[in-house]
């Protein structure tokens, strides 16, 4: 049987991570699926590392893995990170603030079965997906960037930005090698270089909704970092 690993970076993340990792246990246990879910805190102010241990302590290490880090080092060297650790023969990454519900999960892996895909992507731009929560400026930003990446990369996926996946194992690890991002461009770059590569591809309608708790890390440095990286990957694909 597959092994599945998610992995969950955190930062301030205390109030979302216990219900979050629920859905995941709920989802994976009523469908059979055998799996770990590896939570990188980095060194959260709030606490979350904590809550972590409690959940660990909860569901057993063998469900709850823990790999900290000493400080805020970036997304994509804390999936760098994780996949050090999985051992899953598949690998989905998903934010850990509720914004991915996990009752797609099921979908991403029969989808993967039936075509067997290298990567399956969460899209909330095409027929059955959805933006709920955000405010309009929010919604402009994000059209924004994805219509840019679409028109400077053509990846050939609806929802170049969006961080809710399923990968094989072994893609994810050459595709992070090729990759030189480390924050949200991270997640654009790993579809435009297994594009490259030939990687084969499926898109899963999903609701994205805002968080409830916390505050959201997209900020003015992310904005100018993300259209460097666009910029960068228009220049060298």
């Amino acid at each position: 049987m597959s092994k599945y690993s998610v992995l969950l970076p955190t930062y301030n993340e205390r109030e979302n991570l216990p219900l979050i990792v629920w859905l995941l246990v709920r989802e994976f246990e009523q469908n059979g699926y055998n799996f770990e879910i590896i939570i990188i805190d980095d060194n959260s102010p709030d606490k979350t590392q904590e809550v972590a241990e409690q959940l660990q302590q909860i569901y057993g290490s063998e469900k709850i893995v823990l790999r900290p880090r000493a400080a805020k080092l970036g997304l994509g060297t804390a999936y760098v990170h994780g996949i050090k650790h999985a051992t899953g023969d598949f690998i989905i990454i998903m934010d850990a603030d509720m914004s991915h519900h996990p009752r797609h999960i099921g979908q991403f892996i029969a989808l993967q079965q039936d075509h067997n895909y290298d990567i399956v992507t969460g899209t909330r731009y095409c027929k059955g997906g959805g933006v709920y929560g955000w405010d309009l400026m929010r919604k402009l930003i994000s059209r924004g960037a994805n219509y840019l990446a679409q028109v400077l990369l053509n990846p050939g996926v609806s929802d170049l930005t969006g961080s809710f996946r399923l990968y094989k194992k072994d893609v994810l690890q050459q595709l992070v090698k090729l990759c030189q991002s480390k924050g949200y461009v991270f997640q654009m770059e790993i579809i435009v270089r297994a594009r490259q590569f030939d990687y084969t591809i499926g898109e899963v309608p999903i609701a994205f909704v805002d968080r409830v708790y916390g505050e959201s890390k997209l900020g003015g440095n992310e904005i100018v970092s993300y259209a460097k990286g666009l910029l960068h990957l228009f220049a060298t694909t």
